[in-house]
């Protein structure tokens, strides 16, 4: 508060407290100019005529400077020029005198509203702006923010990236990502999914083939590993390559020259490789379905994508990304989510991850008939979910178990979490992996017993 009558500014001071305000004043505009650099405040109240600086001096300042403080003018009675100038410079509103204290607090808390908006509205458009660098990976939980500081690090390097996570949790974009903000960036960026092509096809996709090399190979193919020289190449589900191809993978790889399918001649080949799998790769190896010496060319850096479900209010920022996308594309006026709505959204699991949420928005967009989502627009499963959680805590004695069953039920808790990933349970346990599978085949041989 800014008036240059020290009895006015302590009446004020008094009755805007028993409201509930904070209040700072200063009889010298320039002095509590200079304290709004150094302090955070709500919004500005200020008298009109005062010396050396008048109230619409004062508001010019603080709009040009601090844009974000709304500025509260009041005038003199029946001065409706004043009142227009002060609005013209960028005050939020203007009380005139003599005023009701009720409707002044009302004013002021419209104008701190305000702010408090501006500064929601703000914080979105960074993370939006955030999802932009990252090439839409929107998120502003602590794994997410961790996420988006390795690939800042990495992302020049050329060194080989095998990114980690359950299915629909964004891998991809995570490749996108290190793509754009590589020196790659003006090449190519070619994504295969290794698991959607069958053995001979994926051999010639990657690798190329030379006319005549089998039946319907009329012409000649360079495949992809070329394709995508200056660039970068994505090979998806890389768990899922099989077994007979991955020593020419790796041979590929370590040489940086491709010999396409019945040819003779290789190529060399600048394309950065980076790999994805949802599966536990170590337990692929120790199962013989996988290479060693493949996955430890692969796997130098491990970027690992977190489950939707462990990500908290990232879910509520994504279902609104959603929300405004595909309320534009139908033209529809939705502009929210309602308090159930969310509570539901935050309740649910998500085993289809950030996949499934963007299904669920576009769903929920499509069916309703008012401007905010409400829970009847969600499907079923949803609605009706129900969370099962692990109660290490009881206060009835019947309830109560042995250590080794409370150890049992919370590893086998935590291995749901991870999506059944055994290398990611063992490290969040704090177990060797050979530790954790004898426990696994101790329950399971329990169970089958019990049977």
């Amino acid at each position: 508060m800014v008036d240059d009558d020290r009895d006015m500014c302590q009446m004020l001071e008094a009755d805007l407290r028993l409201r509930g305000y904070d209040v700072q004043w200063s009889t010298v505009p320039q002095e509590a100019f200079e304290r709004l650099k150094h302090e955070e405040v709500d919004v500005v109240l200020t008298d009109l005529n005062m010396p050396q600086m008048n109230g619409i001096e004062l508001c010019e300042r603080v709009v040009a400077n601090r844009p974000d403080i709304p500025v509260v003018v009041i005038t003199a009675f029946g001065s409706m020029e004043t009142a227009i100038e002060a609005i013209r410079v960028g005050a939020f509103d203007f009380v005139t005198k003599p005023f009701d204290m009720k409707m002044l607090s009302l004013t002021l808390d419209r104008a701190v509203r305000h702010r408090e908006l501006q500064e929601r509205v703000k914080v979105l458009s960074e993370a939006v702006e955030k999802s932009r660098r990252q090439q839409e990976l929107l998120g502003e939980s602590a794994s997410m923010l961790a996420l988006f500081d390795q690939l800042t690090r990495i992302a020049g390097s050329e060194t080989s990236v095998l990114i980690t996570g359950e299915s629909g949790t964004g891998k991809e974009l995570v490749a996108k990502a290190l793509h754009q903000q590589s020196n790659r960036n003006t090449g190519p960026f070619i994504a295969i999914n290794c698991a959607a092509l069958p053995e001979p096809l994926l051999e010639s996709e990657l690798f190329g083939h030379v006319k005549g090399a089998f039946t319907d190979a009329r012409s000649a193919s360079p495949g992809l590993l070329l394709e995508a020289n200056q660039g970068t190449l994505f090979l998806d589900e890389i768990g899922e390559f099989p077994l007979t191809l991955q020593s020419k993978l790796l041979r590929v790889l370590e040489e940086r020259k491709v010999r396409p399918v019945g040819g003779n001649k290789e190529s060399p080949f600048d394309s950065r490789i980076l790999t994805a799998t949802n599966r536990d790769l170590e337990a692929a190896v120790e199962a013989g379905q996988f290479r060693e010496d493949l996955l430890y060319r692969i796997d130098v850096i491990q970027l690992h994508v977190p489950p939707l479900r462990t990500r908290g209010m990232d879910i509520l920022l994504l279902a609104q990304h959603y929300l405004t996308q595909f309320a534009r594309q139908n033209n529809k006026e939705v502009t929210g989510i309602s308090k159930p709505f969310a509570e539901k959204l935050l309740a649910y699991a998500w085993p289809g991850n950030v996949r499934e949420l963007r299904n669920v928005i576009e769903r929920a967009v499509a069916l309703t008939q008012f401007e905010k989502l409400s829970v009847e627009d969600l499907p079923e499963k949803i609605r009706d979910y129900r969370s099962s959680r692990l109660v290490l805590g009881c206060e009835d004695p019947n309830d109560l178990v042995p250590l080794e069953e409370i150890e049992r039920r919370y590893i086998l808790h935590v291995l749901k979490i991870v999506g059944g990933n055994k290398s990611v349970a063992a490290r969040e346990l704090g177990l060797d992996r050979k530790t954790l599978y004898r426990k696994l085949e101790r329950y399971s041989k329990s169970q089958n017993d019990s049977l």
